[in-house]
């Protein structure tokens, strides 16, 4: 395909109108951030809001303007996603019924439009109906605050980024359907919000509307969060987990939930930790991969759909770059570009062009397609790729 210069267009707009003409399935090669699966709300960004089987571009993103991707929503109502531009300034597109998108308003779009007065931005993370960005160390929150989750001090929700109170030096943030977790510069964690389930770690299930050090631990690299669980990785590669338990996402042969942290077992050598809904997942330093919690859709890729307690391998996968989990779906980024996903796939999440779940990895993107990094939704059905 071909295009000439048209006079006095600019490269925006003629980037636009390429994308527009892009098959669903385009050339692995494209530039754009990539999506597919449920789209109720206009979470795909793809100016529609029709369910994707195959991966489409987002509206006007390039994959090279991005520097994270999170994804959030708990259903087709209320999904969204928010981008982290290389310039430090965020986007945000999808439902905007609490106020998630952080544009002021309470309209949902189905394209990428800017989070207003952020800037600087570091990292960002998404909820159930409430995202994070880190800017010059400090937290700022929009969205739903039913539970605190604003980190604020108030059940308050707003539409616009509000600071979470008395917290600076934050290095990363996670955010799970209704809590969040803050790693600091000095290896401390910190977290806020609903804790019915001890997902706070702080050794109570009361919740927390402004942050408060979990106890015990020090020298952590690396936070993540479930639904109603965390995960952090220390620098010796240990692997903790607390909250809710009742599949086995804590990883410590145990249906009983925790409060503090506990160790997952049978892990050594973790490089990155992962966390989707129900189910949390371990890349090793050799890229083979290891999963635990709740697998009733064969969303830990071992095969069944056995809930495991404990760390298993996924066979067949290795040289793994980047992982993310949804709903109960997962997405891989291998070395080579392609993208591979496996579990339920009743929205066609798993990009393969069908509706039919699977046990096993299938291919979503090819090799050579680009792709470096993959976001899924925190407890919904849509996929990205970037």
């Amino acid at each position: 395909m071909t295009y000439a210069y048209v006079r006095g267009v600019t490269a925006a707009t003629l980037a636009l109108l390429v994308l527009a003409v892009l098959p669903a399935h385009a050339e692995p090669r494209d530039p754009w951030v990539r999506t597919w699966g449920a789209n109720g709300t206009g979470q795909l960004g793809n100016g529609a809001v029709l369910a994707q089987q195959t991966p489409a571009g987002v509206r006007g993103l390039a994959r090279a303007d991005v520097r994270e991707l999170a994804a959030g929503g708990g259903n087709d109502g209320n999904a969204f996603a928010v981008a982290l531009l290389n310039d430090g300034t965020v986007q945000s597109w999808g439902g905007n019924s609490n106020g998630q998108l952080g544009d002021g308003t309470g309209a949902g779009r189905p394209f990428p439009a800017a989070v207003t007065g952020l800037s600087g931005v570091s990292q960002v993370a998404a909820g159930a109906h409430f995202a994070y960005a880190v800017r010059g160390g400090r937290v700022f929150a929009w969205g739903a605050n039913d539970y605190g989750q604003h980190g604020s001090g108030t059940a308050e929700s707003t539409s616009r980024p509000v600071a979470v109170q008395s917290l600076t030096k934050v290095k990363d943030i996670a955010a799970g359907c209704y809590h969040a977790v803050a790693l600091r510069e000095d290896g401390t964690v910190w977290t806020w919000g609903r804790n019915t389930s001890g997902q706070l770690g702080t050794g109570s299930t009361a919740d927390q509307n402004t942050p408060k050090r979990v106890p015990g631990l020090t020298d952590v690299v690396e936070v993540a969060a479930g639904c109603h669980h965390s995960l952090v990785r220390t620098a010796d590669g240990t692997v903790k987990a607390w909250g809710y338990n009742t599949d086995g996402q804590l990883g410590n042969d145990s249906t009983e939930r925790s409060p503090a942290p506990v160790d997952v077992l049978h892990l050594a050598e973790t490089a990155r930790i992962f966390s989707g809904a129900y189910a949390s997942y371990a890349v090793l330093a050799d890229g083979q991969v290891r999963a635990w919690g709740f697998n009733g859709q064969g969303q830990l890729g071992d095969g069944s759909t056995v809930s495991r307690t404990t760390p298993v391998p996924v066979p067949g996968l290795s040289g793994i770059t980047d992982l993310a989990c949804g709903w109960r779906h997962t997405l891989a980024v291998l070395a080579d570009g392609s993208v591979l996903a496996w579990g339920e796939n009743s929205s066609g999440q798993l990009g393969d062009g069908t509706t039919t779940d699977s046990l096993t990895p299938v291919t979503a993107l090819p090799p050579g397609s680009g792709t470096t990094r993959v976001a899924a939704s925190t407890a919904w059905k849509s996929s990205y790729a970037y």
